[in-house]
């Protein structure tokens, strides 16, 4: 029975939404789903869900930083989002005699709230450009199409940008390509840390339980957005005061039941949900399992050095946290699509393609090109994983990397102040770099990673002259040690990790110096090798994957025309809603999930010193105490840390709003569950889940655990 249900789900999913299924334009709800919306529990008019002329949800909801959603959630610009989405902002001001990551931080005033280099954006509106855009490409290939879309696009957005109040346009290419939305946003540069709870709540269960529920996580920070006193968005200055919103949400501590309807706003960044049979084979087979064994290798490295030092775990807490996120994301994936044949599903609906586009020229040849573009670029892509996330996976090889440009300049009859400005720049890369580098962890990175890009990738893609000349100096390329001897001289050798012969290079940079580098001209040996060979290669492979995605995504349209009202674009960082449920599930037999988690589930996991388990003293003692004031919730007679609802969300939709059905904020969004880590490609409309932070949880966390009771005055709450 199982196979069947995820069979049609798969199938009907090319075109057409199943479920609670579905990341939809706030602008462009269809009646059937705005019905679908009210018939679950929504109780706000389409207006209310977006409008130009009156203040409604989406004007509360934000982009946080470069790649989070966040929500105002007072009349003076306060922001609620994820732990892990300030975590730079918070690690970043944090010293070892500060440890505002370890030890949580709250600015019980204005005037302790601390600066950051975080921007928002607000949206300010919605326009479909297709028309306007299809005019400019009517007629054109794909190719003159591509080289045309970015000057169309910029005609548009020139028109409604105004640099003086922040705004911008930026359009989405939706449906790959085949309509065109612009979104225009307001940024605001003036955002300070009011409060975030210590680490070992905020990563409360670590790696262990990353994507799994039960989860008992305090997911969340606390920021302000800042502006002119006559309002404008402007960059840091005392001077600035809170900025009032156009609307904020309220905050329901009233607590709710399993089935209960739960909608989420905010910026997924990516689902390829209209992906091949091809691209499904190549993510199971190449590139997944490539990432996933690279990123193990640099996260055990990593962690061996920070389980022995607190201030190495805090230099390398920040990438620490970037790399594991989607490292567990990834396995997870593969093993999802391959236990629920995706594939197999895949092909069978391109079968179906194929059989309609029979005799139709524009179609008949799809998805042989898909294939033929497969099969050129596939041998390549083992190459391309391992230099990504292994070779320049070491922070050294990275950032020595980053030189190329300068050699490059180095190479050329570049006038003396251009180089100087070069150099300058460098030298400010290389002081960020020194200032998170961690010597140990990266040179066993170095040494290991250099050695599995010899091991696992074709021999005949390997760089020219580089392991012959690691065997002739140290020996063996079978060896473990010949590496780690390499990898020792490297570092110590290195102008990247010495002043003064970083100083003498600065004085007289040429490009012999630099190429002379051993960090230099092993970072750059590989990437060059790549640019010069087969990045072009990747190149035509990608453009012409959109330009068959775009041709396949309209003959779908024509194939299903009736279910044509009922898609919606693929996720692509641009403003989306969700809707769903509040509801328990059972992943397999004998199991069942609970709606919920309590803080009866915290003490269970708690482990006093664990690197993943540990609390506050302080609060073990709230908790044991029953200490849970107003947030204690009448159903469990506990204080519910976490939920789950159905809701359609991916990464980028982390520190999103999850809201009942008066638009009342009753969590945050902070993660999706193992069992369904296909979503991004396949929506599972029985096992799929995400993952929140109850918002009474956070708000007893600022309150009787950080004892911010400033913070809670200044919210509406709803009882």
């Amino acid at each position: 029975m199982k196979k069947i249900i995820i069979m049609v789900a798969l199938s009907l999913s090319l075109f057409k939404a199943q479920a609670d299924e579905g990341m939809w334009l706030p602008m462009l709800l269809g009646q059937q789903v705005y019905a679908d919306m009210v018939k679950k529990g929504l109780k706000l008019t389409k207006e209310q869900l977006y409008s130009i002329n009156k203040s409604s949800l989406k004007d509360a909801i934000i982009i946080f930083g470069g790649g989070c959603t966040g929500e105002i959630v007072s009349s003076q610009g306060l922001i609620f989002t994820n732990h892990h989405c300030g975590y730079g902002a918070i690690s970043g001001a944090s010293t070892v005699e500060h440890n505002y990551l370890r030890d949580g931080f709250y600015a019980f005033n204005k005037d302790q709230e601390i600066k950051s280099n975080l921007t928002v954006q607000f949206l300010d509106r919605i326009v479909d450009v297709t028309k306007e855009v299809e005019d400019q490409l009517k007629g054109l290939s794909y190719a003159d199409r591509v080289k045309k879309l970015a000057d169309v696009y910029k005609a548009i957005t020139d028109k409604v940008a105004d640099k003086e109040n922040e705004l911008a346009g930026r359009i989405y290419g939706m449906f790959k390509g085949n309509q065109h939305i612009m979104y225009v946003y307001k940024t605001y540069r003036d955002i300070r840390l009011v409060g975030a709870p210590p680490e070992s709540v905020g990563k409360f269960g670590g790696d262990t339980d990353n994507w799994e529920w039960p989860r008992h996580t305090g997911d969340f920070s606390v920021f302000r957005v800042y502006a002119s006193k006559t309002g404008k968005p402007v960059a840091y200055s005392p001077d600035n005061v809170p900025m009032t919103p156009k609307h904020f949400l309220p905050v329901s501590i009233k607590g709710f039941k399993d089935g209960d309807y739960a909608m989420i706003y905010g910026y997924p960044g990516g689902t390829t949900r209209y992906e091949t049979s091809y691209g499904i084979k190549l993510k199971n087979e190449i590139d997944n399992p490539s990432l996933v064994g690279l990123r193990d290798v640099r996260l055990k490295l990593m962690h061996e050095q920070m389980i022995k030092d607190p201030a190495v775990k805090l230099k390398l807490a920040d990438n620490y946290a970037g790399v594991a996120n989607y490292w567990k994301f990834f396995d997870g994936e593969t093993k999802q699509l391959i236990k629920y044949k995706v594939f197999d599903e895949k092909q069978a609906y391109e079968n179906k393609f194929n059989a309609w586009a029979k005799g139709k020229p524009e179609y008949e040849n799809v998805m042989a090109d898909y294939a033929k573009n497969y099969a050129d670029w596939s041998p390549y892509s083992k190459q391309r994983q391992y230099l990504n996330e292994g070779i320049l996976g070491s922070p050294l090889a990275g950032a020595s990397s980053r030189l190329i440009s300068l050699e490059a300049l180095l190479l050329k009859n570049t006038p003396a102040a251009d180089i100087k400005k070069a150099v300058d720049a460098a030298t400010a890369a290389r002081d960020g770099f020194k200032t998170g580098e961690d010597l140990p962890s990266d040179e066993k990175i170095l040494a290991k990673t250099a050695m599995m890009f010899y091991n696992d990738v074709d021999k005949n893609q390997h760089p020219i002259g580089f392991y012959e000349g690691i065997k002739n100096a140290y020996g063996s390329l079978n060896d473990e040690a010949t590496y780690k001897a390499w990898a020792r001289d490297v570092f110590a050798k290195t102008m990247m990790l010495d002043d003064a012969k970083w100083k003498t290079f600065t004085e007289n940079p040429t490009a012999v110096a630099l190429q002379e580098d051993p960090a230099f001209a092993y970072a750059a040996g590989f990437a060059k090798n790549y640019t010069s060979k087969y990045s072009s290669l990747y190149t035509a492979f990608v453009n012409k994957n959109n330009e068959l995605g775009r041709l396949y995504l309209k003959g779908v349209m024509e194939m299903n025309p009736a279910g044509v009202n009922k898609m919606y674009p693929d996720a692509n960082f641009s403003m989306r809603v969700s809707y769903g449920s509040v509801k328990s599930y059972r992943p397999r037999d004998g199991v069942f999930y609970d709606y919920v988690t309590t803080s009866k589930g915290v003490l269970e996991k708690y482990k006093a010193g664990d690197y993943e388990f540990d609390l506050p003293a302080k609060q073990v003692e709230l908790l044991k105490k029953r200490d849970f004031g107003q947030y204690i919730d009448k159903r469990t007679n506990d204080l519910v840390v976490g939920f789950i609802t159905t809701n359609d969300i991916t990464g980028g939709n982390s520190g999103s709003p999850v809201m009942d059905g008066n638009g009342n904020l009753i969590g945050l969004a902070f993660d999706g569950n193992y069992e369904a880590l296909s979503h991004k490609i396949a929506f599972d409309k029985d096992l799929n889940r995400t993952i929140n932070v109850d918002v009474r949880y956070v708000l007893w966390c600022i309150d009787k655990l950080g004892g911010a009771k400033n913070i809670i005055n200044e919210l509406k709450l709803v009882r």
